[in-house]
């Protein structure tokens, strides 16, 4: 007999809602059930029932009518503060949104990206957290295929590129278009002020054998028919300008860090003669942390440095 009470008490404790903590604080205050229900937007009859589920919940009458009003009973006297308490411990959860202080905060964020954003990006992304937030470090990680994992995870925050494995559960938002180029020598001793087709097809080339824009160049190579001669084949973009700048060979790349590469070498930037397909570079996050505020306060600095017209986000799921 003991454990069924003990049973049915802990069933009626599940019952005492928010509405019911509300009424209980709007009685004790107004004294009134006609002006609690008036303040809770519910019928007097909704408010009554309502009443008797708090009094049977807590095995006390709580309110006795009197000619001054609805007075509370000394339970009622001792519960009210208990009640309140948990009012603003809900008020405060529900309104509670965690804040990110970029001048305040210590942590460090993760971003895969290729090595070319390393030259292209990096050096504006870090210039920009330095100012704004100076506790705040970045680490650079590759782009493989432990990102999609490693961004659901947590262990990454954000990743730049074209990542088109990133599907479902992911958010995406576009940075900017790419098209292509090439570089060449400044003082190539057979190409000009352009470069031809023909130049493009006996000339030597150097090819960067790394990412998904490099299958994209090979791609489209295949289908103009176009056989490259490359003698010199990489891993990335790292000492790409000084062989160009010390060499006849040239290479295709994509115009960002083609014309970054050409600034920093000296180098000829013409239009690549093979209609490659553009691609579009994304910043990526996962849906776990859509809402998170350092990783909202991050990618809303990538899309003031590095978007160009670009779309709200979307998600693919």
């Amino acid at each position: 007999m003991p454990s069924r009470k003990l049973s049915k008490a802990a069933s009626d404790a599940e019952l005492l809602d928010l509405k019911l903590l509300r009424l209980f604080d709007l009685l004790y205050s107004t004294g009134s059930v006609t002006r609690a229900a008036e303040q809770l937007g519910q019928s007097q009859p909704t408010v009554s029932i309502w009443l008797g589920r708090l009094r049977r919940t807590l095995n006390d009458p709580l309110f006795v009518r009197t000619p001054a009003g609805m007075q509370p009973t000394p339970r009622a006297d001792a519960l009210i503060g208990t009640a309140r308490e948990a009012l603003d411990s809900l008020r405060r959860l529900s309104e509670t949104q965690v804040e990110f202080d970029p001048s305040a905060a210590r942590r460090r964020f993760r971003i895969c990206m290729t090595d070319a954003s390393h030259i292209t990006l990096l050096p504006q992304l870090l210039a920009h957290v330095r100012a704004a937030a100076p506790g705040v470090g970045i680490v650079a990680a590759r782009i493989d295929a432990d990102t999609a994992r490693a961004l659901q995870a947590g262990d990454v925050d954000l990743a730049l590129g074209l990542i088109p494995e990133l599907e479902a559960g992911f958010y995406q938002q576009t940075l900017f278009e790419q098209d292509w180029v090439c570089l060449a020598n400044a003082r190539h001793p057979r190409i000009g002020n352009t470069l031809s087709l023909k130049a493009y097809k006996s000339e030597a080339h150097i090819g960067i054998i790394y990412g998904t824009g490099h299958r994209l160049l090979d791609a489209a190579l295949q289908a103009h028919g176009i056989e490259r001669r490359v003698l010199l084949e990489l891993p990335g973009f790292l000492g790409l300008p000084a062989i160009v700048s010390t060499t006849d060979l040239i290479a295709s790349l994509p115009r960002q860090i083609g014309e970054t590469l050409a600034r920093l070498g000296g180098l000829s930037v013409y239009d690549c003669p093979v209609p490659i397909p553009t691609f579009t570079v994304k910043q990526h996050w996962h849906a776990r942390y859509h809402h998170d505020a350092a990783n909202r306060w991050l990618r809303g600095v990538c899309a003031a440095l590095f978007i160009q017209h670009a779309p709200r986000a979307r998600t693919r799921r």
